[in-house]
């Protein structure tokens, strides 16, 4: 993983409000969860509008299953 380091102006209440709802104590732990939180919610996003036309319901049935299915595995 590359890294990169900077200077940034944050501001504290949104920080700790980050902190709060992702568990995280850090500012570059914080930051960096919530960078990738982002990233997913939109390649999720992306998936939706997709041209397979999974519905957000069809694809919540398919995690159902996937989960069942890994519990029943074990």
């Amino acid at each position: 993983m590359t890294k990169k380091h900077t200077s940034l102006y944050i501001d504290e209440q949104l920080l700790a409000d980050a902190q709060r709802l992702l568990g995280t104590s850090g500012v570059t732990e914080t930051v960096n969860r919530a960078l990738k939180e982002a990233a997913d919610l939109e390649r999720r996003r992306g998936l939706l509008s997709s041209p397979f036309g999974i519905t957000e319901e069809e694809l919540q049935v398919m995690r159902d299953h996937r989960a069942k299915y890994d519990r029943s595995a074990r």
